[in-house]
């Protein structure tokens, strides 16, 4: 009986000042602990969610997450590139404070560089960043952002998503094509599931192993906790 563990890949960005300077908040009004910034976290996110082309029938609402930003700050302020093991992960390093909304929005346009179905549409071209935003399960989000005056890039976001996206194996399919809430027709708000598996498999495999050992086996109980409880839910 083996299981097969899944990886993940984070992805960074770098946005420089551009030309014409764009309206920027301060500073301080970037801050994660305000309810303000929190909502527009999460409603930006469910606002490109719900715009996928093609439709999705299995993407989940995001909400958000203090105990992922309060990792994403710590992250942040350590200044330096390095990719936390803490759920899936956005990085934004800017020259000027965009807005959360601007930053969001910047990872999301690597869509430019991705087909459904194909992935990166040239050689290298960066897809990680959209991929992420738009992972059909990940549906719980936590940010936070830090100034870096030592670096050249002084403005360092990090946005952290449960449970990770970007399984490589299907880094091309980040969610299910079909018909919007196909798989949620009992659970959908405004075009997103709310109906979220609670729990997690370990192994990717996991549809298989339940299929030939049962849910009774002791490993398939263990790792493929998700695959064995979740029937109608979205995992």
């Amino acid at each position: 009986l083996v299981g097969l563990p899944g990886w993940t890949i984070s992805s960074i960005m770098y946005s420089s000042l551009p030309s014409e300077l764009p309206w920027s908040p301060g500073f301080s009004t970037l801050s994660h602990l305000r309810v303000d910034n929190q909502k527009v976290i999460v409603n930006k996110h469910n606002e490109l969610r719900r715009a996928v082309n093609p439709t999705a029938r299995n993407m989940l609402k995001m909400n958000w997450n203090p105990e992922a930003a309060s990792n994403a700050q710590r992250w942040a302020d350590q200044c330096k590139m390095s990719i936390s093991v803490f759920c899936g992960e956005n990085i934004l390093q800017a020259t000027y404070p965009q807005s959360w909304s601007d930053a969001i929005q910047n990872w999301y346009n690597q869509v430019a560089n991705f087909k459904y179905g194909t992935g990166a549409i040239k050689d290298n071209a960066p897809i990680g960043s959209y991929t992420q935003v738009v992972w059909y399960n990940s549906y719980e989000i936590g940010c936070a952002v830090a100034y870096c005056p030592q670096n050249k890039w002084q403005y360092f976001y990090v946005c952290q998503y449960c449970p990770a996206g970007n399984n490589a194996a299907d880094l091309s399919k980040p969610y299910k094509q079909g018909p919007t809430c196909g798989d949620c027709p009992n659970a959908c708000d405004q075009g997103l599931c709310t109906n979220p598996c609670k729990y997690m498999d370990t192994y990717t495999n996991c549809a298989t192993l339940k299929e030939l050992f049962g849910c009774t086996h002791s490993l398939v109980k263990e790792k493929c906790p998700a695959s064995c409880k979740c029937t109608n839910e979205i995992k």
